[in-house]
């Protein structure tokens, strides 16, 4: 009996850990270890934060989501899927595949968790409907299920995990991902307080403090005088460059010193660069140029780095959710497939995608008319028939003619 009674007790640990780590609730009063409050408002004031996130959720939302079906040994896409509308065009009423898309992204990079509500009509999918994350709470029942309960506005709503989408972040526990809010709260707290530190600075004129020095003790009279007088008239961005009237012996010394010798702005630079260690965003990408780079030897190659080590990962996290929460079992046997298109990647570089089309064409494993559909072009007649180029022949076959 003791035995099962610290198995049970175990088990509610282990369950309470799980809690924990779900960023749900964590928001709205967590604090750092200095006392700088870090929920999503507040950190989403740092630039750098909001940067990181919008790249993120952005470029992610931006990837056309594509349903392919497996046709005679052929990848085909699955158009007439009933999935294919709801997660490329919209996947419900309100908000288009991109609104969607960015909205469960942002949501994965902050609270380590992206929730959407399965709407179904019959055994059907007819949409999906967003949930904020910073409401949920997830808990499994006796029977192996997981349960949601969050607030639709003053409502109570609660599902069982059939009717929730439930996309993890970092982490992958059955009840939720990491939070970044969470376990980035140091970090945050810190940027806040030096920019907390900088604004004030600059709100004193970059003259934060001072002394009047008298040369014998003051009168109540003339205490009073030196406090509210010289304060109001003199301290503040307002008052800065005000020349100051000083008599009956009165100096001012200045003690203020300038960011640089505070160390400020490096402070600010090593905020910028521990936030984009959080995200796995280079700093370049976020408008954050100085030093030197660590992918390669040059920006691009950071952004490929950014392409292949950060953002691959995320797309196959969601895909994989996809595919396991939304796909029936003929679904699966039929071979239909759910994949982010990566060469959206490629539209706003036209020598990267000149390259790609080229190797395609030369190589047979694209045809012409693929490539103009690909470029929103009507196709052509013959081109729809697979090129190779064949000068790679042997010295010896060189210059003669091999049609006799």
């Amino acid at each position: 009996m003791k035995i099962l009674n610290r198995l049970k007790a175990a088990t509610a640990i282990m369950v309470r850990g799980d809690a924990l780590r779900e960023p749900l609730g964590f928001s709205p009063k967590l604090t750092s270890e200095g006392g700088e409050r870090v929920g999503e408002e507040a950190v989403l004031g740092l630039s750098a934060v909001w940067g990181c996130v919008n790249l993120l959720a952005g470029t992610i939302a931006s990837l056309p989501l594509m349903i392919y079906e497996d046709n005679n040994g052929q990848r085909e896409v699955a158009k007439e899927h009933p999935l294919y509308r709801i997660l490329h065009d919209s996947p419900n009423f309100d908000q288009t595949s991109l609104d969607f898309w960015e909205f469960i992204s942002a949501s994965l990079e902050l609270w380590g968790n992206g929730y959407a509500e399965i709407v179904r009509s019959g055994a059907g999918i007819t949409g999906l409907s967003p949930i904020n994350p910073d409401t949920m709470k997830v808990k499994r029942l006796e029977n192996g299920s997981l349960e949601y309960k969050w607030k639709q506005g003053r409502i109570a709503r609660t599902e069982i995990d059939v009717n929730i989408l439930h996309i993890r972040g970092f982490g992958g526990a059955p009840l939720g991902g990491m939070s970044t809010l969470h376990f980035a709260r140091n970090a945050f707290g810190s940027a806040r307080a030096v920019e907390s530190s900088a604004a004030h600075t600059f709100k004193n004129g970059m003259r934060p403090s001072g002394a009047l020095t008298f040369e014998n003790f003051l009168s109540e009279e003339n205490r009073k005088i030196a406090e509210d007088k010289l304060t109001e008239k003199f301290v503040g961005a307002m008052n800065s460059g005000r020349p100051m009237i000083l008599e009956g012996g009165t100096k001012w010394d200045q003690l203020s010193i300038n960011p640089e010798d505070a160390q400020m702005l490096e402070s600010r630079k090593f905020s910028v660069e521990e936030i984009c260690r959080f995200f796995g965003i280079p700093p370049h990408m976020v408008g954050h140029t100085g030093n030197s780079t660590s992918w390669g030897k040059g920006l691009e190659q950071q952004t490929l780095g950014f392409q292949k080590f950060t953002l691959r990962r995320r797309l196959k996290r969601i895909e994989q959710a996809l595919e396991q929460q939304l796909l029936t079992p003929a679904d699966r046997a039929a071979g239909i497939t759910i994949e982010f298109n990566l060469d959206g990647l490629l539209r706003g570089d036209s020598k990267g995608r000149s390259e790609f089309y080229k190797s395609g064409l030369n190589n047979g494993w694209l045809t012409i008319n693929e490539v103009r559909v690909r470029e929103n072009l009507p196709p052509v007649e013959g081109g729809d028939i697979p090129r190779m180029q064949i000068q790679n022949v042997p010295i010896t076959d060189a210059g003669s003619d091999n049609d006799d």
